[in-house]
């Protein structure tokens, strides 16, 4: 009996086994589908990470942009006024020359010659008219007893007038020299910059062929004439009539400052095609940054606006209902707020309505933002760059 007993038993350990692996497979199965999975952020929402700013009162400065063309203040080509041979340069290219300072020196022999020629004519003729106002007085010695003619004296007084008319000449024909010979030395009449000369010396010149022999262009000061929307006449004339009216030349990227200087004229016509007006400035380019036909972007100051109340300009956002940016809330959700905004001025905006001092809002990731979206803070509020300031 205790033989079969053992056998049975041997028997049932195996199917033991597999029962109990069964139910272990299927309780780990059950706790497996049962778990739950990853619990969603806090409102079944997920944050979005935002670069913010505070809503800050500054001092602006308030800017109206145009493109311009500097220009030279002077520019003379320096022609030739005789013929003639050119004997020799008085200048070396791209040097400052001073007004009067000699450029060009012609062959001055002719003109020389020619001066001389007339000094003789005239005292040829003077000594005629000495000898004709001697005879002159002669036959009024002898008209009172008769023993000239009447018409011997005229005829001998409308010589005398005629020789001194003759001399008369004779010093226009001296003084005609003078002149073709003092053009033969040629100096710069302003005070500016050479450039590359036009003609060697050796050359034969000739004033009717219109050859220039070099370009100088006054540079210190320089001119600026640029344009600006016709829209903004009245602002301009506005701030002109409060003093003189500051521009800053800056390069064409935007990024260098090129000089100061100040609005002298607004151009009497505004261009109908483009809606544009014309201005002339005026910088002292003392450090010659500034040069003849270069294109420059100009920045007129019509108003310093104090205390303005400013977001950066990466703020504002635009639909098809208006202007508006994103305001973070005190539970890190944004509110669509709609804003008047008015001028620009280094990256910040001023806002005229809408937001309230001290009020953050965003400056990145809006193409993310949605109305009571939940957002992570970053505060990267720029800094106030030159010309700027919060009080």
């Amino acid at each position: 009996m205790t033989k079969m007993m053992t056998n049975s038993t041997k028997l049932d350990n195996p199917r033991t086994v597999i029962i109990a692996a069964g139910l272990l497979l299927l309780v780990l199965g059950g706790l497996i589908i049962s778990r739950p999975s990853a619990a969603p952020a806090a409102g079944g929402k997920q944050a979005i990470a935002v670069d913010t700013a505070i809503v800050t009162k500054r001092d602006i400065p308030i800017y109206i942009s145009g493109l311009g063309t500097v220009q030279a203040l002077y520019t003379v080509t320096i022609s030739p006024r005789v013929d003639g041979e050119l004997m020799k340069l008085g200048f070396t290219e791209g040097q400052m020359v001073k007004a009067g300072d000699l450029l060009a020196q012609i062959d001055p022999r002719p003109y020389q010659a020619a001066l001389d020629q007339a000094v003789a004519n005239k005292a040829k003729d003077v000594a005629l008219l000495t000898n004709a106002k001697m005879d002159l007085e002669r036959y009024k010695d002898l008209a009172p007893e008769e023993f000239t003619s009447k018409q011997t004296l005229d005829t001998q007084r409308a010589l005398v007038a005629q020789t001194e008319a003759q001399i008369a000449s004779d010093q226009a024909q001296i003084d005609n020299a003078k002149t073709q010979l003092s053009y033969t030395t040629i100096r710069s009449p302003i005070a500016g910059r050479t450039g590359i000369r036009l003609v060697d010396p050796g050359n034969i010149l000739h004033t009717a062929n219109g050859t220039g022999i070099v370009v100088v262009t006054q540079v210190q000061p320089i001119s600026l004439v640029f344009t600006l929307p016709a829209e903004a006449l009245q602002q301009v004339n506005q701030a002109m009539s409060k003093g003189a009216l500051g521009v800053a030349a800056l390069s064409r990227d935007g990024k260098t400052a090129l000089g100061d200087g100040t609005i002298g004229v607004i151009d009497n016509l505004i261009d109908q095609t483009t809606g544009t007006m014309k201005l002339k400035a005026s910088f002292p380019n003392k450090e010659n940054r500034l040069w003849p036909g270069d294109f420059v972007n100009a920045k007129v100051l019509i108003e310093n606006r104090k205390g303005a109340l400013t977001i950066p300009s990466t703020a504002v956002q635009r639909n098809q209902q208006g202007v508006f940016t994103y305001v973070v809330k005190a539970d890190n959700t944004v509110d669509m707020r709609p804003i008047k905004i008015g001028a620009d001025a280094n990256d910040f905006t001023i806002v005229e309505s809408g937001l309230n001092e001290g009020e953050r809002v965003t400056i990145s990731n809006q193409y993310r933002l949605q109305p009571n979206a939940l957002v992570k803070v970053s505060d990267t509020t720029p800094k106030a760059p030159p010309g700027t300031k919060a009080p």
